[in-house]
């Protein structure tokens, strides 16, 4: 038995020492983008061996994520820094969003672009490896204080290349199924510039911890009902599957994504006008609760209890808490590491988690997630004068039209 523990074992090792060798061309062939869409690539200014490490210490990979039929990839992020800022929405124009609360990239702010996020900033998932900028509106505890997130886990998934859903169904030659191209960026959940537009991501509240009752709770006054202080509640939503193929932006930040529906058949697929499947994540803060959120189950548009930034607008009619959930994000990926968790993680099907990369290697640990004990409250900082009290309505549109985004 002890000599088969070690064949097993020297097996296992010499797979995931061949897993190292897969070339960038072969993930390539697999995860093919457009040509002529996405952004030259933008090589890291660091050794990215040194942001890697066995994975677990013994180097071992992942088992498989069967009987699911996506690859995972997970990780933990701490939270970053706070501001006024949205490089999406107002791009070099600090001030002029609600405040957000960011996490990934440590330097991400209203000046940021794909070039500056991949040349600067380190990162609180992990390492700067994933330099992507992650945002959302700041958790508000009625009393003007921000409330940053415990933690924030990431999960992304995706099917595998060789899966039959991922051929096109006029031409099965024709490989539908893509990685994430570079320069792509988008929002979604709940429209703040389209207040009648579709709300997107199936965002919800949950709530865990020993006194939790956990549940899909559609804003914060409800799941504050069922999450006593002392437990964590969870803001979770899922980010769009589905891309077009042609654009890494547009006017509305949405249009160039989706999301996948089933047909009258049960299969999940992405629509026409977005062909191309591509790694979505589920994105899920965790806040831990305290005295401060009222847990009566009622709302006092008066006097608010804990809320997003964006369920008070100065200007605007309250929304009740945490009916505004949405979500940013702008990918820049370190290519090598994104290659690498894409082939083995999604393209081999495995259940990576801690931000193993299933070929041996994980994530080196350096800024996230390190939060236990840390401080969660905080002052915000000043309202800067020139914030949108319209945030997202026609300002914003023809800000995007005299820019030619």
């Amino acid at each position: 038995m002890t000599e088969r523990n070690s064949v097993m074992s020297i097996i296992r090792s010499a797979v995931a020492v061949m897993a190292l060798f897969v070339s960038s061309a072969a993930i390539a062939e697999t995860d093919p983008i457009p040509p002529g869409v996405e952004l030259p690539r933008i090589a890291s200014n660091f050794d990215i061996e040194d942001e890697m490490v066995p994975a677990w210490g013994a180097g071992k990979v992942p088992p498989s994520s069967a009987p699911d039929v996506v690859g995972a990839f997970r990780f933990l992020c701490s939270p970053g820094q706070i501001s006024f800022d949205d490089p999406i929405v107002y791009p070099g124009e600090p001030g002029r969003s609600h405040l957000h609360q960011f996490f990934g990239n440590t330097l991400a702010d209203a000046h940021s672009t794909y070039e500056s996020l991949r040349k600067t900033g380190d990162s609180t998932c992990n390492n700067r490896l994933n330099r992507s900028a992650y945002w959302m509106p700041a958790m508000m505890n009625g009393r003007g204080q921000v409330v940053k997130p415990h933690h924030v886990s990431i999960y992304y998934k995706r099917l595998p290349a060789s899966s039959v859903d991922c051929m096109d169904r006029n031409d099965p030659s024709k490989q539908t199924c893509v990685s994430i191209p570079r320069g792509l960026r988008f929002i979604f959940g709940h429209d703040m510039l389209n207040k009648s537009g579709k709300r997107t991501g199936n965002g919800y509240f949950n709530c865990k911890g020993p006194t939790a009752k956990p549940g899909k709770y559609p804003d914060i006054v409800t799941a504050a009902e069922n999450c006593p202080p002392g437990n964590q509640i969870g803001a979770l939503i899922n980010a769009p599957n589905c891309w077009d193929g042609k654009n890494l932006d547009s006017k509305d930040h949405r249009s160039h994504i989706a999301y996948r529906s089933r047909g009258n058949d049960g299969k999940a697929r992405c629509p026409k006008s977005h062909p191309y499947h591509m790694p979505t994540f589920t994105l899920a803060a965790w806040y831990e609760t305290d005295e401060t959120l009222d847990g009566s189950g009622t709302w006092d548009p008066d006097n608010p209890s804990w809320h997003l930034s964006s369920d008070y607008m100065p200007g605007m009619k309250p929304a009740k808490p945490g009916t505004t959930f949405h979500t940013d994000w702008f990918g820049a990926w370190d290519d090598k590491a994104l290659e690498l968790w894409m082939a083995h993680c999604i393209n081999r099907m495995l259940n990576c988690s801690g931000g193993d990369m299933g070929n041996g290697k994980q994530l080196k640990l350096t800024n996230g997630y390190r939060n236990n004990g840390k401080q969660r409250i905080f002052d915000p900082p000043p309202t800067p004068k020139n914030q949108d009290h319209n945030h997202g309505s026609k300002n914003h549109m023809n800000h995007m039209e005299a820019s030619g985004s």
